[in-house]
């Protein structure tokens, strides 16, 4: 497998973890780096969400995370939108890592697609299908 068409080089949040799940992406050829890669560690434990959404916006990554949570605080939802960000979210916090992936594998083109959309936007990863979430919520 390699990187879709259409899908921009990815983000991944600390919420996905530093090692299996950035691993397992570029194992099947994604491009990608990780809050902590940006940031090092433990650098990478005190960065704001603010910081690292408008950094993704700025850099037009699509954001891959499973922290669903900050999506209901305003200042989050403000930074998604004044930054242009496309999210990705896994909402399920009991996943594997191997489940993870296969969720983001499974829907990659289906993600793709969507980033050619006027983002802002905010998607939950479904096992069988991607969702697109209101940012006003």
């Amino acid at each position: 497998m390699s990187h879709p068409d259409g899908l921009p080089d990815l983000f991944l949040d600390r919420s996905l973890g530093r090692l299996q799940v950035p691993r397992l992406l570029r194992d099947a050829g994604q491009r990608l780096v990780t809050l902590a890669e940006q940031h090092g560690i433990p650098s990478d434990e005190d960065v704001p969400d603010i910081d690292w959404l408008e950094l993704a916006g700025t850099e037009g990554w699509a954001v891959f995370l499973k922290d669903a949570r900050i999506r209901s605080r305003a200042v989050e939802r403000e930074t998604v939108q004044a930054f242009g960000v496309r999210w990705f979210c896994i909402t399920r916090q009991d996943l594997t890592a191997a489940q993870m992936l296969e969720r983001y594998l499974k829907h990659l083109d289906e993600i793709a697609a969507a980033c050619s959309e006027s983002d802002p936007f905010i998607y939950a990863v479904h096992e069988r299908r991607i969702e697109r979430l209101h940012l006003d919520s």
